[in-house]
């Protein structure tokens, strides 16, 4: 049974998958890699999949390579989320497909579906509305306690 891993934190410039799969090459043709680019510009999304044979193969590639230089940059290694139902393709696969839905919602911001009854304009004049109150911004709850920190920090050295 084949095995995928998520390799990320790659220099997001113009690489090839034979730069790729020449740090791989130790290991044989046993693994194949696969470099997601941008479909526009060609360049690289900063993140690929390596398919391996079995999982004590896929151990050993994550413990031999995470972490190691690529063109100056230290590589991320890990095994790869299965892919979820109804996705188009391999792009927006593995770990990015978190990244890729929250980018895409935040860009859409106060945007309604098709067919809703309120218009745009009454949309972005609640919006402007909530804005100016300072209270109605919650910060993302993983980075709260970081972001009081912060806060400390700066009160105290605007009170020194």
């Amino acid at each position: 049974m084949s095995v995928r891993l998520y390799i990320g934190n790659l220099p997001k410039e113009e690489i090839d998958r034979q730069d790729l799969q020449a740090v791989f090459a130790e290991e044989g043709d046993t693994v194949t890699t696969k470099l997601i680019k941008d479909r526009k510009t060609g360049k690289c999304r900063g993140f690929g999949f390596i398919t391996v044979n079995n999982d004590e193969q896929a151990d050993q590639i994550i413990e031999k390579y995470n972490g190691q230089l690529f063109q100056e940059v230290a590589i991320k290694i890990e095994k790869a989320l299965p892919r979820a139902k109804g996705e188009d393709s391999e792009e927006q696969g593995g770990q990015s497909q978190n990244q890729a839905s929250s980018n895409r919602s935040s860009k859409e911001g106060g945007r309604r579906e098709k067919g809703s009854k309120k218009s745009r304009r009454n949309n972005s004049r609640d919006n402007n509305a909530s804005s100016g109150d300072t209270d109605a911004i919650r910060p993302d709850p993983r980075w709260a306690t970081e972001l009081e920190k912060l806060k400390e920090m700066l009160a105290a050295q605007t009170t020194n």
